[in-house]
């Protein structure tokens, strides 16, 4: 047995460090926390100073027995769980749970080399208690939260969701944000005004575009600015000439790395940590969870030698960078390759595109401003004191922006191209003016980037929950994260041309969203609920204060049984209080149904949100009909409630093609044609209530045609994770995480909808399984060997790879089965 036994947290990063201490060193996984307050009771002892009682999770009993067995053995035991709050209690709970000594070797490291690791060994610490219990205020806060006042939901909001409804410390706040956001958006009045652009002809046919520097609100005050234009002399007034440079973005936070691998690559939150987690435990980037842009002196010093290897000793410009956090510790760093001479790492395409996310990000925070030369240009009219003016920008020195350039979030941004060449007292040709009618723009619902951007700013949260957070609230169906459709509306533009003045009214599509956070009724209903009568728990400043409370803990400046203390007794007594709290089920009245008198109100129900015809009082029974998605009990009005009782009733037949009748309806993950028992989806941005037979027969022969599966296609979520459509070298398959199931022969997988797919996988499964249970039961045998490539299990006829960081010494029957059932 060997001398040291070291603990980490993940199989993939035990097999990694290893590698690199030696036989001396048997390095095992705990698989994350093992020890958590129970699932269902508080599990706080109140009256003790909020005395937690920990218990061994069922599914740890084994790691605990295994690692209790192996600690026996040797003669140290080393503590090596993540560097932060988080891994700093899984690393006490380890040592309560083993009976390890207060004395137990703790070792932290940012990155997993072999000099960090042996860093860490040489330079071991015991553990930081103040760490831990910033770790169990946020714990026992939570569970306080959540265990107390999720019943006064379920009492108190009628839904029929009651085993759904929950409420937490921040996932409540996230909801809010996205709630407040809604209603912003519902609120704003949009207004128009008009603004001119005009486009010059000119020497050698170059284009100069140019507006003028104000919008008018009227109509009428734009056509007559066009009138003066009109036979008028357009002359360069003025041209200015500003020298400019463009610093690089700070390397990343895991919040910017969240932001930027949304925006860059489509990531949600939860997909960036969960690639950025195979990306550190692979030893090729450094902790994904910190809130930290420093980078040490040796990695600036390892950036600086690629950059001049790469591009020269000009591109080269050093820097450190000042966190903004407040709670950041500069100690840490920013996410950063560990080796910068890698551009290349083994694993998916998604770790590819991540790590060359981070290694552009990283080298570019060390090389030199970009250099630009902006240009103003101001273009006198003849006929009136009004300007207008050209801009344009030439970069004179890319600097940074070889490797990297950062995204916004301003969809609308314009990059500014280069002015052709242009002399004061030039008179230019004036090709066409135009004065187009524009509309003020709401304030934009939150991407999950975005979301995390502004919950950071509050001081709402922490590199570690954000993506839980999100994950969360979705999960609850207090949020959904979808693409809708915009809607059309006509705008009027003016037009001068050749001394001539025209009119026109074209129609253009606005609001389009994509991959936005909207809040559903209940998500509102209980965001209502909660600000009306527990604001203080969801109150912006008092969870960013909570925040700030715990890094005061952390750094042994203050005890945590008295901020848990000063916070439950106004809130406990609230909860006692909460049988006086009015019930609510979201109703909200519309007005009267003009055919027959009677009340319209829109409420929640089992089944969802619907709108009501009539009172339970009333002689006949009241009528319903459910709103269509993305209506809003907020929002909806007496005419569009109205409207749903006149739609058709669905599933509905709407025709017949190859003499088989045509069934729409909508499902579990969406609107669906059904025909020939094959299922055909309508995209989101169309109405199923309006499908006629013409274009389900259209929509059923496109995607019959549409056969390219070279490119993996998303149909949704199952049971949390992705469910593609593509095609390999073994034909077409259905993916569900990272599991493949083939497509048989008789299925079309053009026409393969989400529901079909599911019920590919959910046959698979249960015919593998049944395979498994028929060998086992004919073969009678199941074995641990090891062979050439590790160990395995050979189950009846099948070989089965054990995972990493598994002891084949500790399988049972039951464990045996299940791996081998996948």
């Amino acid at each position: 047995m060997s001398k040291n036994l070291v603990i980490v947290e993940s199989p993939a990063k035990a097999k990694t460090i290893e590698g690199y201490l030696g036989k001396d060193f048997t390095v095992k996984s705990s698989f994350g926390h093992v020890r958590d307050l129970p699932d269902k009771e508080l599990g706080i002892d109140v009256k003790n100073q909020f005395l937690p009682n920990y218990i061994v999770s069922s599914d740890k009993t084994k790691v605990i027995s295994e690692l209790k067995k192996l600690a026996k053995e040797s003669e140290t035991v080393w503590l090596a769980t993540d560097d932060d709050r988080e891994g700093e209690a899984i690393s006490w709970h380890l040592k309560e749970a083993l009976g390890l000594t207060d004395a137990t070797p703790r070792i932290v490291f940012r990155e997993i080399t072999k000099k960090a690791i042996t860093t860490a060994i040489q330079n071991p610490r015991t553990i930081n208690m103040d760490l831990v219990n910033a770790q169990q205020a946020r714990r026992v806060l939570d569970r306080l939260v959540g265990f107390e006042l999720s019943p006064v939901l379920w009492q108190k909001i009628r839904t029929g969701e009651r085993t759904n409804l929950s409420a937490g410390r921040v996932q409540s706040v996230a909801v809010r944000v996205i709630v407040d956001r809604e209603r912003e958006i519902d609120a704003h009045d949009s207004k128009s005004s008009f603004k001119v652009v005009a486009q010059f002809i000119v020497e050698k046919g170059k284009v100069l575009n140019a507006e003028l520097g104000k919008n008018f609100e009227k109509e009428a005050d734009a056509k007559a600015f066009l009138e003066k234009c009109i036979g008028a002399i357009f002359t360069i007034k003025n041209l200015e000439v500003k020298p400019a440079k463009k610093s690089p973005a700070a390397p990343f936070t895991t919040s910017t790395l969240q932001q930027e691998a949304s925006r860059k690559l489509g990531f949600s939150v939860l997909q960036t940590m969960t690639v950025a987690q195979k990306l550190y435990e692979a030893g090729k980037i450094s902790y994904m969870r910190t809130d930290s842009t420093n980078l040490s002196d040796e990695a600036i010093e390892k950036a600086k030698t690629q950059i001049e290897n790469a591009y020269g000793e000009k591109y080269v410009k050093t820097r450190k960078y000042k966190t903004k956090s407040e709670s950041a510790q500069e100690a840490h760093e920013a996410i950063r390759p560990t080796d910068f001479g890698t551009e290349k790492v083994d694993g998916d395409r998604n770790e590819q595109r991540l790590y060359d996310l981070i290694w552009k990000r990283s080298i570019a925070s060390q090389m030199a401003d970009a250099e630009l030369e902006r240009t103003i240009a101001t273009i006198g009219i003849s006929t009136t004191n009004e300007e207008l003016v050209a801009t344009g920008e030439v970069i004179k020195f890319d600097g940074f922006l070889k490797v990297y350039l950062e995204s916004n979030d301003d969809e609308d941004e314009e990059n500014k191209g280069m002015l052709p060449p242009l002399n004061i007292g030039q008179i230019l040709d004036l090709a066409i003016m135009k004065a187009t009618q524009r509309f003020s723009k709401p304030p934009a619902r939150y991407t999950e980037a975005s979301l995390v951007k502004k919950l950071e700013e509050m001081g709402i949260g922490r590199p570690s929950t954000y993506a839980p957070t999100i994950s969360t609230i979705i999960k609850r169906n207090y949020v959904v994260k979808e693409d809708r459709p915009g809607k059309e509306r006509e705008f009027k533009e003016l037009t001068l041309k050749e001394n001539a003045i025209s009119e026109r009214t074209a129609k253009e599509n606005y609001g389009t969203e994509k991959a936005k956070l909207f809040p559903t009724n209940v998500g509102m209903v209980v965001n209502d609920f909660l600000v009306d009568n527990f604001d203080a728990v969801i109150d912006y400043n008092f969870t960013a204060k909570v925040e700030k409370d715990f890094d005061i803990v952390a750094d042994g400046k203050a005890e945590w049984q008295n901020i848990i203390s000063n916070f439950y007794k106004d809130f406990h007594s609230k909860i006692e209080q909460a049988s006086d709290v009015k019930s609510t089920a979201g109703t909200r009245e519309l007005g009267i149904d003009p055919k027959s008198g009677k009340k319209v109100s829109v409420k929640i129900g089992k089944f969802g949100p619907y709108v009501q015809i009539g009172e339970k009082d009333d002689d006949e029974k009241p009528t319903f009909v459910s709103l269509k998605k993305g209506q809003l009990i907020d929002t909806i009005t007496l005419e569009e409630g109205l409207a749903l009782f006149d739609l058709p009733k669905l599933p509905r037949e709407v025709g017949f093609f190859e003499d088989l009748p045509i069934i729409v309806s909508i499902g579990k993950f969406g609107p669906y044609i059904k025909h020939n028992d094959k299922f055909y989806n309508i995209d989101k941005t169309e109405d199923p209530y309006l499908i006629d037979q013409a274009r389900a027969i259209e929509l059923i022969t496109i995607q019959r045609n549409s056969n390219d599966l070279s490119q993996p296609k998303d149909l949704g979520i199952y049971e949390g994770l992705a469910v593609n459509i593509g095609k390999g070298r073994f034909g077409p398959y259905v993916k569900h995480g990272d599991k493949y199931y083939n497509i048989d022969k008789k299925t079309d997988p053009s026409t393969l909808t989400v529901e079909g797919a599911i019920e590919i996988i959910k046959a698979k499964k249960a015919a593998e399984s049944n395979k498994i249970i028929k060998e086992f039961e004919e073969n009678k045998t199941i074995q641990v060997l090891n062979g050439q490539y590790g160990p395995y299990i050979k189950a009846g006829k099948r070989n089965v790879k054990i995972p990493k960081g598994t002891d084949p010494a500790t399988l049972t029957l039951e464990d045996c089965l299940k791996l081998a059932n996948g």
